[in-house]
């Protein structure tokens, strides 16, 4: 099963001069293969957050990968990204579907079989990113979700299911024996050389291609 693999950016890991840096990651990443950036950068105004997510739709241009804007649906239409990416105490999907073009991704963030159902069963989602699985620095003092939990979400629903929270290439074969159908990460593609990035999506696609179809 080819994976799903979604960047979630964060400024505040690329320093001072962080703009020119990360549209460069996000290109990079792009170019390597990653299917979905997420503009995470919750604290920009809207005027900020358009500008830097019209430079990333531009990064990515002539590749596979869509951008998508974490939560701000006026931000997203404004500045012509594919997509956008609800909280899960955002915005109904369903609004967000009827307030969008035609071929717009909307995704949500669950934390459980109950709202993976519940946003679902909509049919206003195209994807669900479910965590936090591992422990992570993003999101430090909270109790992992772990794999099963992973599982019972991705049983839950017809929807793909991304985990988030912890992600490593050396996780992916597990994650994917979970049927989750890719994963979502910030440090894993912030952290590392941009060098690194192609080999990284390499090694996570052969998790989920090999890997994750043994006992």
């Amino acid at each position: 099963m080819k994976p799903v693999i979604c960047f979630i950016t964060d400024r505040r890991r690329f320093g001072d001069a962080w703009e020119s840096t990360m549209i460069d990651r996000v290109r990079t990443a792009a170019r390597a293969g990653v299917h979905l950036i997420q503009v995470r950068e919750r604290d920009l105004e809207g005027g900020p957050l358009a500008r830097l997510t019209e430079r990333c739709v531009e990064a990515v241009h002539g590749t596979h990968a869509r951008v998508v804007v974490n939560d701000r649906l006026d931000v997203a239409l404004a500045a012509g990204a594919h997509g956008v990416h609800l909280r899960g105490d955002s915005m109904d999907a369903s609004r967000a579907r009827r307030l969008a073009p035609a071929g717009f991704l909307i995704g949500r963030s669950v934390h459980g079989v109950d709202e993976a159902v519940g946003t679902g069963a909509s049919g206003s989602v195209d994807y669900l990113i479910c965590g936090t699985v591992f422990q992570t620095t993003s999101k430090p003092g909270g109790a992992p979700a772990g794999l099963d939990q992973l599982a019972a979400v991705a049983a839950a629903t017809t929807v793909p299911v991304l985990a988030i929270g912890g992600m490593s290439p050396r996780r992916a074969a597990d994650v994917a024996r979970t049927g989750a159908a890719g994963l979502a990460a910030i440090g894993l593609f912030s952290d590392c050389a941009v060098e690194a990035l192609h080999d990284i999506v390499e090694q996570i696609v052969f998790a989920f291609d090999t890997l994750g179809r043994l006992p």
